[in-house]
Order: C-alpha cells, then structure tokens, then sequence
C-alpha cells in the first residue's frame, strides 16, 4: 500500500454528500479496494494508522475547528476570571484598609475587624508572607521571650482559616501545611536562637488547626442540602480515605520539610513530632469521626448513585469502552501468542 497515493485518493474520492459515516467510509475503502491501492490481508500498522488517520481528520474536521475555537475563548475566559479575581481581592484589600483608618483609635473594634478580615480573604495566594509576616511581628513584640503559644495560636487560626471554605483532599491539605511548615522554617533558621519555640508552637498550632477544619467539616455534613451532594459523592471514597490518614499526611509534611532543612531545623522538627504522637491521636479521632458521619449520612446515597452508573454501563457509551477493553485483551493476546510462539521456535531451532 503506498500511502501518499491513498491519501491523495481520499483527497479527492471520499464522498461528504453521503448521509451516514458507515456509508461514507464503506465505500471509499470498497473504491480503495477496487484501485487495488488497499489490501486488508497484507496491511502494516504503519499503514492502517495513515488510513484512520485520513478519515478521521475529513469526519472530524469542523468538529476539530470547534473544539479549537472554545479551547481559544476557554484561554480568554480563564485569563479575565483571574484579572477579575485579583480585581476582587484588591477589592477587598481596599475596603479593610479604609476601614482599618476608621477604626484605628480603637483597638478592640479593630482586633474584631481584623478577626472579619482573616476570614473574609483568600489566604492561599498570600499564606506564606503572611505566615512570615505574622511570626516576626510575634518576634518583635515579645516581652516575656516566650513567643511559643502566641505561635499555637497565629498558626493555629491561620491554618483553620486557610482549609476551612475549600476541600479536604490530600493534595490542598498538604500544600498549605508545607507552605506554612517552610514560612516558619525560613524564620526560624534566620533567627537560630527562637528556633525551638517557634518551629514546636507551628507544628502545635498547625495540628489545631486542622482538627478544627476537620470538627467543622464534620459538623457542616448534617446540614449539607441534597443539591450537592453529588459533589460528595463523586469524591465519596477519595474522602474517607483522606480523612482516615491525616495523621500520616500531617507526618509525611513535616518529616518532608525537615528532610530539606539545615541539621539544627532537622533535628527541632523531627523531635517535636515524635513528642507531638499522643496529640495527633486527637487528630485522628475527629477525622475517623467525620469519617464516620460521612458513610452514615451518604454511604445509601453512593451506593444508589453506584446503582445508577451500573445501569448507566448499559449505555451506548459504556458499550463502546467494553467493547474496546476486549479489544484490547485481544491485542494482548496475540502479541502474547506471538511472543510465545517465537520462543518456541527458537528453542526448535536450538534442538535442531
């Protein structure tokens, strides 16, 4: 088969006025066929690529076009959604600062506003400057030279406010503690002689924390409405499995970070977590809890959604994966067979 002359054949044959995709396709590799460009009993894989390939691109054509048009305008949206997004955020900078000048003379009103201004902002673009920030302000303005349960408290409220609003995957958790973990870190190592306190009091504060998420969560899963529960469901498994290993993930961040620390934060993290062992039972308590709330108040919910998918499997859809996975067993097969039967021969060969 020459596979320029096919192409050029096609070029020029295959019939777009036909109403079907079976016609259209039958009867230019019947023509192929009768030109004597295509022989099915002798085709290569090289070749059958080409054709397909050929095919496709004349079926798939406008399609491919429109796919690439909204890929295009998907661009456009994604970078507006994050001018505006920033926007947004400026947005609120501006009206806290405005705020902040109003309520200055007053300090108990502005603690509050700046509790509201905690909760109200998305932490995770800003969390490691803040954490930074937060930890050196505690620095500068100890008196007693124990800053290590101001450092519980400052990473304690940071990490809950940080995870609450979003998922408790594994993958989020992890970078916000780490991002924290490695802010405390840099610190800490700049400042060798408060090293102690403030590494013991963040990783406190960051188990707080997270078991605070994690209560919460627990505690939002009564009250959360039938219309997303999908969303739930979806992740139902992923769930569970994340929270019945925060102790472990909560390990991982820290062992993680001290591995890529100087030998004095080594040691400091290191220690403080095997010391810290009875309070990550705490940890692992609430999230076997929420764990539990979950499976008793959406396990019939998953399982009647299983039930759908199964019926769903009978779709033309799933058909079509099915039949693909035999396929590819098939091609397995042969290949296995053809891999065997060619150490055979070579062991005949060998007799012989």
């Amino acid at each position: 088969m020459d596979v320029e002359k096919v192409n050029i054949e096609l070029q020029e044959t295959y019939n777009r006025r036909l109403k079907s995709v079976e016609k259209r396709v039958s009867t230019s590799v019947e023509h192929l066929i009768e030109a004597k460009l295509l022989n099915l009993s002798d085709i290569e894989l090289v070749q059958m690529k080409s054709l397909v390939s050929t095919i496709l691109t004349f079926e798939t054509k406008s399609l491919q076009e429109d796919v690439e048009t909204l890929l295009a305008q998907k661009e456009l949206v994604e970078r507006s959604l994050e001018k505006k997004y920033a926007e947004l955020q400026e947005s609120k900078y501006e009206v806290f600062d405005a705020l902040e000048e109003q309520f200055k003379a007053e300090s108990t009103a502005l603690s509050k506003l700046h509790q509201v201004k905690l909760q109200s902002i998305d932490l995770y673009e800003i969390l490691s400057e803040m954490v930074e920030s937060a930890i050196i302000t505690a620095l500068e303005k100890d008196e007693d030279g124990d800053i290590k349960d101001t450092i519980i408290e400052i990473t304690k409220e940071i990490t809950y406010q940080a995870i609450k609003e979003g998922s408790l995957n594994t993958i989020r958790v992890r970078k916000i503690l780490s991002t924290i973990l490695m802010a405390a870190i840099d610190v800490a190592e700049a400042t060798p002689n408060r090293a102690s306190s403030i590494l013991g009091g963040t990783l406190k504060g960051m188990r707080g924390g997270l078991v605070h998420s994690i209560q919460r969560f627990k505690k939002r899963l009564a009250n959360t409405p039938v219309e997303v529960k999908h969303i739930l469901v979806e992740d139902y498994d992923t769930i569970i499995e994340d929270l019945n290993q925060t102790d472990t993930l909560f390990s991982q961040v820290v062992i993680t970070q001290a591995s890529q620390s100087s030998q004095n934060t080594r040691k400091i993290l290191i220690d403080t977590n095997k010391e810290m062992r009875y309070d990550l039972e705490e940890l692992v308590h609430i999230s076997k809890e929420a764990a539990e709330v979950m499976k008793d108040k959406f396990s019939l919910f998953a399982h009647n959604a299983a039930k759908k998918a199964d019926t769903a499997f009978k779709s033309q859809k799933a058909q079509e994966a099915k039949r693909m996975g035999k396929e590819a067993w098939g091609v397995a097969k042969v290949a296995l067979g053809g891999a065997i039967q060619s150490a055979k021969d070579a062991m005949d060969k060998k007799e012989k």
